[in-house]
């Protein structure tokens, strides 16, 4: 077990989560882009036209020329009047072409006729016969939507790494392209392990419990995009426990188990792993969590989290999203919120600290979380009762109510 480093600092853990999984970074592969919401480009986009492609009206209303509707002194008095020559509507171009004192009708999207540079909506003019009376007069080039003001053909608009959202997704269906290039997503195998696991719904013998690591690791990684398999159950036996984790791994691209990581004579995983895999490290100085086993088997990442559910929650979002993440290639790091204590706390250790908390705005627009006081790992229900967790780095210290800390979301 001295093989590999053990009650190293968070930091470190996370650098080398990261370090593996750009090492196990997947392959690419390319599918329609209907059906990449939320997966992670693999290279970059660039626009193969422009957008808008083409001069249109912004609003509905009359396409005309500037220079017909300049007042004068002498004219400050009288109507200005121009002749409907045409009409243009969107989804065609009709080649139409206003001349002097002319003007066209345009609906919104519609491509600007030929000789116009200006339009003024409808509900600044008065129609009649065949004509339209301007009653204010708009400022040269108003309500056009001029080609390439958003996008010019040639633009590099997204790059590798980045994460397709609904509004990236929108962006490049307008721009026409109908498939995209992205990394892979990891295919995950959940495993719980302890005699003491009962399903939900099964009676209860002295001393078991309900398996609730399950339903929580699986949320979790479906909250990732992610479409994880929950194996069965992993009795405390280590035939067992080898030869299923070891089929799991040879299998799939994580492999990820929560319990049997601590040092007790039930705690499997670590000797299985430095026998039939290769352990990156194991313990970690956080709170909670410590025990957290991380490395390789077969083809897999292998990520072992301890049994209370809380540490579950707190090592799957901070290691766990980075060994994810990094696999697929993301290049854009998750935005760190900040928030006041809404209460001092008195952190009397030197672990990286997790404590759960409840994040809320005040009308001020100032964020404050408030720690839950329910701060042990097993404290299930502190966990449901909050929604974020409340980062205090290493190191014993007395926080103040208004201190700022570093909050993420579940």
């Amino acid at each position: 077990m001295s093989e590999f480093p053990t009650r190293i600092a968070y930091e470190e853990a996370l650098a080398i989560v990261r370090r593996v999984a750009d090492e196990w970074r997947l392959a690419h592969e390319r599918i329609a882009t209907q059906r990449a919401d939320g997966r992670i480009l693999a290279e970059p986009i660039q626009a193969p036209i422009s957008l808008p492609p083409f001069d249109n009206s912004r609003m509905d209303g009359f396409a005309l020329r500037h220079a017909d509707i300049q007042r004068t002194n002498a004219q400050m008095d009288s109507s200005i009047r121009l002749r409907i020559v045409g009409e243009q509507f969107a989804g065609y171009d009709t080649g139409l072409r206003i001349g002097a004192g002319e003007c066209a009708r345009i609906t919104t999207g519609a491509p600007l006729p030929a000789g116009a540079d200006t339009v003024v909506i409808k509900e600044n003019v008065r129609e009649h016969d065949g004509a339209i009376d301007l009653e204010v007069v708009p400022d040269a080039g108003a309500d056009i939507r001029r080609a390439g003001e958003d996008v010019a053909a040639g633009d590099t608009v997204l790059q590798a790494g980045q994460v397709l959202t609904p509004a990236r997704l929108s962006l490049i269906a307008a721009l026409g392209i109908a498939d995209l290039m992205v990394f892979r997503r990891p295919t995950v195998a959940v495993f719980t392990t302890g005699d003491e696991l009962v399903e939900p719904g099964l009676p209860l013998a002295p001393g078991q419990i309900y398996n609730s690591n399950r339903e929580l690791l699986m949320g979790l990684l479906r909250a990732q995009g992610l479409e994880p398999t929950a194996w069965p159950s992993l009795p405390d036996d280590p035939a067992r426990i080898e030869s299923q984790l070891r089929d799991a791994a040879s299998a799939f691209d994580v492999v990820i188990t929560c319990g049997g990581v601590s040092a007790g004579e039930k705690d499997l995983l670590p000797a299985m792993l430095s026998t039939h895999g290769q352990t990156h490290f194991w313990k970690v100085r956080m709170k909670p969590g410590m025990p957290v086993l991380f490395g390789t088997l077969e083809r897999a990442a292998f990520l072992g989290l301890p049994g209370n559910p809380v540490s579950v929650l707190a090592t799957f979002s901070r290691l766990g999203r980075a060994l994810l993440n990094g696999m697929q290639g993301r290049a854009e790091p998750h935005s760190p919120w900040f928030a006041a204590l809404a209460v001092g706390w008195d952190k009397t250790h030197d672990r990286h600290e997790f404590l759960r908390g409840r994040l809320s705005c005040g009308q001020d627009g100032r964020l404050s979380v408030t720690p839950h006081p329910a701060d042990a790992s097993h404290r299930l229900k502190g966990a449901a009762d909050s929604d974020v967790l409340i980062v205090l780095p290493e190191g014993a210290r007395n926080y103040l109510s208004g201190d700022v800390v570093e909050v993420v979301g579940y």
